[in-house]
């Protein structure tokens, strides 16, 4: 879009919200760039100079606002959507995978060359990989220098870099501050008072919001032990690269309030990235709604509840085997089964003052297990068997840089697995924008219900006008059901 130049000059003189992350501002008389949304007068449109990402502003030397915080925006949407080579990439950076591996080992989980991520990523993004990590160790070292109370050195080897003169130099150049003035300019009372590891962070999304299916869905689907729902957040364990973690997420009008106990601070970044992806937050809502509603049977639900996101996971290998075990059961049986299997074989874990007790067990763990140890029938456990198996050895990747439509094919070649159990981890584990599960029960149901056709073929021939939004129209469509996922717990 920052091409656009007509529209990015629109966007700003609005301040249109809705196109914060998808493009930066930069001023050339003052040196600096903002999101569209900021709050200043706009600069003259010769002033003006407009960049696909902070990382390719920051490169051309402009520092971030300090009123309008352009690193603090929500995430471009396309890396959600896209399914292409620099949006895998980009999951991937977001996840902090050019920080532990560096570039060789981002190109080598891609499975493309060093040199040829370097390329494509440059040529759309305005800078390579490590100038786009660079800029995120930026914003996790703005995390944590505010909103908590950690020695600099600390918050500098924690945000990914090398040195603490490195650290000093990049928030200086980056934010026009040292790093001792940007907590000393954070907002009374924002630093946290809690012990060490444990943050308290907003995380921003694009309006409308709509937190019922998405809060009552991750509810009504948790492990016991794993996640639960308390004092009005969303809690659930997390396994993450150089330790665990446990989050709290509650819905605010504003924002998502995020609390994060981390065992290792180096793994903040990915943490968030993990978060947002789950909560769908990066998604936009306006786009979607606008095609969902050119259709007259699906326009009502849409304007009734509008901003309605796609539950996904933190963890796609967990995700995997859930939904094994939710294959042709209730949403009950499913969670009985799963927390069975992390009371047997997760890992324990401390959770002062709340019910969590586990890490859901790897997929490794899984398949060093005696296959007659797992109690359930036969062919959900050969099922099972087959999924772990091939997640453990790699031949199945799901992660959030897998290449969709290949994890699809493998998915489905695998014993057991059929198109239900793919499209519903297409949806909420590789993040697919355009999953469909045309045989759930439940969705016939609500379309059957609303005058759609309800058999799975006519379903796929309708749905091609909800195109490439159809995940976000299966939300819409389930939530005319009377069930707990749709609802927001009230306790």
């Amino acid at each position: 879009m920052h091409t656009d130049t007509e529209r990015c000059l629109r966007a700003v003189q609005s301040k249109d919200a809705r196109f914060d992350g998808w493009f930066y501002t930069a001023v050339l008389t003052t040196g600096i760039y903002c999101r569209p949304s900021c709050p200043v007068v706009p600069p003259k449109p010769e002033n003006m100079r407009f960049y696909p990402s902070a990382a390719a502003a920051q490169q051309a030397g402009f520092r971030a606002c300090k009123r309008c915080r352009p690193d603090a925006s929500p995430g471009s949407p396309q890396w959600d959507e896209r399914a292409d080579l620099v949006a895998r990439a980009m999951r991937l950076i977001a996840d902090g995978v050019v920080d532990r591996e560096g570039v060789p080992g981002l190109a080598a989980r891609l499975g493309y060359s060093t040199r040829q991520i370097e390329r494509q990523v440059r040529a759309e993004l305005g800078a390579g990989p490590l100038a786009l990590a660079r800029a995120q160790r930026a914003q996790t070292a703005r995390l944590l220098v505010e909103t908590t109370a950690v020695p600099m050195a600390d918050a500098a080897f924690a945000a990914g870099f090398a040195s603490i003169r490195t650290f000093n130099e990049t928030v200086r150049e980056i934010f026009g501050l040292s790093p001792t003035e940007l907590r000393r300019r954070a907002r009374p009372g924002s630093v946290a008072a809690a012990s060490p590891g444990t943050l308290s962070l907003r995380l921003p999304f694009r309006r409308p919001l709509n937190p019922d299916n998405l809060f009552g869905h991750l509810a009504a689907t948790a492990v016991p032990g794993v996640e639960e729902w308390r004092d009005g957040a969303y809690r659930r364990t997390l396994r993450l690269p150089y330790g665990h973690g446990i989050v709290a997420l509650t819905p605010r009008p504003e924002h998502i309030d995020c609390r994060l106990a981390l065992t290792d601070l180096r793994d903040l970044a990915g943490a968030i990235a993990r978060c947002r992806r789950m909560l769908d937050l990066d998604a936009d809502p306006e786009a979607v709604d606008d095609l969902l509603r050119q259709d007259a049977q699906l326009a009502p639900l849409v304007d009734k509840a509008p901003g309605r996101r796609v539950p996904r996971t933190v963890d796609a290998d967990e995700f995997a085997v859930r939904a094994v075990l939710g294959q042709q059961v209730s949403t009950a049986a499913a969670r009985t089964h799963a927390g069975r299997l992390v009371l047997a074989h997760g890992e324990r874990i401390d959770d002062p003052g709340g019910g969590l007790t586990h890490l859901f067990p790897s997929a490794a763990a899984l398949a060093a297990l005696d296959p007659e140890s797992l109690a359930m029938p036969r062919t959900r456990r050969a099922t099972l068997t087959g999924v772990v198996d091939a997640l453990a050895s790699g031949a199945l990747h799901l992660g959030v840089g897998s290449d969709r439509e290949e994890a699809r094919a493998r998915l489905a070649a695998l014993p057991g697995i059929g198109p239900w159990t793919v499209e519903v981890v297409a949806m909420r584990a590789l993040g697919d924008p355009d999953a469909f599960t045309p045989t759930d029960l439940g969705l016939r149901r609500a379309a059957a219900g609303l005058g759609l056709p309800a058999t799975p073929a006519a379903l796929i021939r309708h749905s091609a006008v909800w195109r490439p939004w159809r995940a976000y129209a299966v939300q819409y469509l389930w939530a005319t059901d009377d069930h707990p996922i749709n609802r927001l717990p009230t306790n």
